[in-house]
């Protein structure tokens, strides 16, 4: 399996002096397999290269196949370049996270409008096929392909590619679930000791892999006012990467105010971390032209998951119970909500929403954590009591983010939290991906 880097920066394209050595691309990887497979994770404006690379070789028709993390438009801008979409014959698969406000076809259209573009997405002449996936297990060519959400304030998937006895995940854009990594009187650098379970997740798709290519767009000093932005920093990364045992990572999505001088500190710092982690993990900051030849260092272990396809969101329909005491706040949920076409009912009080969910089950409570009289954990643990409600997701809102609270949440059953302050793209792609996991079997009859 062969790896290559054309499109490393993060946010926007940074050409110049500065950059020459990591890059001024937006996000483009290629990886091909032993058996031809050509999977491209993202189309920012490194797809340029790419495509003039592609068309290069012998005159046989292209099949390539493009994995979007996501649609915003750092990762798909260079898609109107990508020039074996402009040859009949060709053919192009594109796939992409369901939910991101509009379909594939529609995204990439939008940018192609001859307002923006001479050229329009239906006239291109190869073979465009748009694939909108959910959290899963897929087959691409002959390439085996698990995918997962991931933590930023659009529907982004991660992808985790099986092929060649060789493992590559391709993890951009994430941010860390909560503040504190490792939950205290538990041995860090285990993943059984990793404090929130969207952490917890993260790291096991990333298991054992060959190869992870992660966001890792801030510094920790840089972190705290760009919280909720979707991005994470290299020492969370080394340390996420270090406990799943995976045995080298590719930093990238760098951010487009750090030049050459700032990403090599990024690099040297993040080495020094992994050595302390002491797994022997190799770090290094992508750079353009890199390219890796992978090989097997050890038996494939491939990605298991309790459901290895999860049904369209898209195809139902759903209902979501708000709660919160405080009236602005529980109006700008109910109205987030609405404009994404959920069924929504709100509830002022712990027992409201009690009698509410006893009279009509919904498929999701969004419950805020602190309120007067009975607390979002009151509640919670309330549900957790009745074999009716065992399994109903509850999506907590808090601003409690210390350790103490957060386990005590997931010990009386939350299944996520959204932290406030939090943006209404972040709590909508929360609530989706929280959707997308559920499989709640019928409610039984109550007594």
């Amino acid at each position: 399996m062969k790896v290559r880097f054309w499109g490393t920066r993060g946010s926007i394209a940074t050409p110049g002096p500065g950059t020459n050595h990591f890059g001024g691309n937006t996000s483009c990887v290629e990886l091909t397999t032993d058996s031809g497979d050509v999977l491209i994770f993202d189309c920012g404006t490194g797809a340029l290269g790419l495509a003039a690379k592609l068309m290069s070789r012998d005159k046989k028709p292209i099949a390539a196949s493009i994995l979007l993390g996501h649609t915003h438009w750092d990762h798909i801008q260079g898609f109107p370049f990508f020039t074996p979409a402009f040859v009949a014959g060709n053919v192009v698969d594109i796939y992409g996270p369901e939910g991101s406000r509009g379909c594939l076809h529609g995204v990439l259209a939008g940018q192609m409008e001859f307002t923006y573009f001479p050229v329009e997405l239906d006239q291109l002449p190869a073979e465009i096929n748009y694939h909108d996936l959910t959290e899963g297990i897929h087959t691409i060519g002959s390439t085996r392909v698990a995918t997962q959400f991931l933590n930023h304030p659009a529907m982004t998937l991660g992808y985790r590619i099986e092929a060649d006895g060789v493992v590559v995940v391709y993890l951009v854009d994430h941010e860390p679930f909560s503040d504190d990594l490792w939950r205290a009187g538990a041995e860090p650098g285990r993943i059984e000791s990793i404090l929130h379970a969207g952490d917890r997740r993260h790291a096991d798709f990333m298991a054992n892999a060959d190869l992870v290519i992660h966001d890792a767009q801030y510094t920790p000093d840089e972190y705290g006012p760009k919280k909720t932005w979707g991005h994470s920093t290299y020492d969370y990364v080394v340390q996420m990467a270090s406990a799943a045992g995976v045995r080298r990572v590719a930093l990238t999505h760098h951010d487009p105010g750090h030049d050459d001088q700032f990403v090599s500190d990024i690099e040297r710092r993040a080495r020094t971390l992994a050595l302390q982690c002491g797994t022997g993990l190799d770090v290094f900051c992508a750079y353009e032209g890199c390219e890796l030849s992978l090989e097997p260092e050890a038996a494939l272990q491939p990605f298991v998951t309790t459901a290895p396809f999860q049904a369209s969101v898209a195809d139902r329909s759903f209902r979501i119970l708000v709660v919160d005491d405080q009236p602005d706040t529980l109006a700008l949920i109910v109205r987030a909500l609405e404009d994404e076409a959920y069924t929504v009912s709100k509830a002022t009080s712990g027992a409201e929403a009690l009698r509410m969910i006893a009279a009509q089950l919904p498929d999701l409570v969004v419950l805020d954590y602190k309120m007067s009289g009975m607390d979002g954990l009151t509640v919670t643990k309330a549900l957790r009591a009745d074999p009716a409600t065992l399994s109903l997701p509850v999506l907590m809102l808090t601003a409690m983010t210390d350790e103490p609270s957060t386990r005590a949440g997931f010990a009386a059953g939350v299944t996520d939290y959204v932290t406030k302050p939090f943006s209404v793209p972040q709590l909508t792609a929360r609530v989706r991906a929280s959707l997308t996991r559920t499989q709640r079997p019928e409610a039984p009859t109550r007594p």
